[in-house]
């Protein structure tokens, strides 16, 4: 068994704001040249999340709108006095900051309608995802 790292490197353009990166992850273990095995997409930072799900507009639009309903921003937080930011804390707490998928042919083996996101909750800024690959 091999054990590969990527990191990939995005600028987020919105303070909240959605990145589909299914294509960038896929292409980290087709280069990794390994077959079959595990692969974990990680953010280290603790205003974003890593999820799976359907890429259709509407329906990324929804998430936005239901983070902003479940952890609405302002909402008298006690981290604000600090950085003004403790909604995108909560929010990556309730989402998570990482996916394992399993691979298999050098491509995830995402159900029809799913993909890899990346979601920002405190942009714009540049970001680093750890793609880490095990398999043979």
């Amino acid at each position: 068994m091999q054990i590969l790292t990527e990191i990939l490197e995005l600028k987020t353009e919105d303070r909240v704001q959605i990145v589909d990166i299914t294509h960038n992850v896929d292409a980290a273990i087709a280069e990794s040249g390994l077959r079959k095995g595990l692969v974990n997409i990680y953010s280290k930072h603790s205003t974003s999340a890593v999820f799976i799900n359907e890429n259709e507009s509407g329906l990324l639009s929804d998430y936005l709108n239901l983070i902003g309903k479940l952890v609405p921003t302002g909402d008298n937080y006690q981290h604000d006095r600090i950085d003004n930011n403790a909604d995108s804390h909560l929010r990556s707490f309730i989402i998570g900051n990482n996916e394992t998928v399993p691979f298999e042919n050098g491509s995830m083996n995402l159900g029809t309608w799913q993909s890899v996101f990346f979601l920002d909750m405190d942009g714009p800024r540049n970001r680093k995802i750890t793609i880490t690959i095990m398999g043979e």
